[in-house]
């Protein structure tokens, strides 16, 4: 069992940054990949990156690739997400999400999720 609370999100003008946090409760932090998923209004929730166990191993969506940056500290129980050059397509609901062995990009393959933080750029 690992629960999961996001930080970081607000609101920000397109070109800008944040750092948004996950941070995960338990001692077993490190047997599960960690993903990032958002959620805009009306849309459906859309995977943005995922990391593996070590953090060896991340993946990224498209949209995001070059401007979004995952990263996990074990010893802190806690991954971020650095998003750079946000753009107003970024604005959504950001969730962290949990799962045993490998990173997925399928939502339905994450078993833990976060309540979501907001992030909204402006143009």
């Amino acid at each position: 069992q690992v629960q999961l609370v996001e930080s970081g999100g607000g609101l920000v003008q397109a070109g800008g940054s944040l750092r948004l946090s996950c941070a995960a409760s338990g001692r077993t932090f490190s047997s599960y990949a960690m993903g990032w998923f958002r959620q805009a209004p009306g849309k459906e929730r859309e995977f943005v990156t995922a990391i593996s166990l070590s953090g060896g191993s991340t993946y990224s969506a498209d949209s995001v690739k070059g401007r979004f940056t995952i990263s996990r500290d074990n010893a802190k129980n806690t991954v971020y997400l650095q998003m750079n050059s946000l753009k107003p397509e970024d604005t959504a609901v950001y969730y962290c999400a949990a799962r045993r062995g490998v990173l997925s990009t399928l939502s339905d393959q994450y078993g833990y999720w976060g309540q979501g933080t907001q992030v909204t750029v402006s143009s």
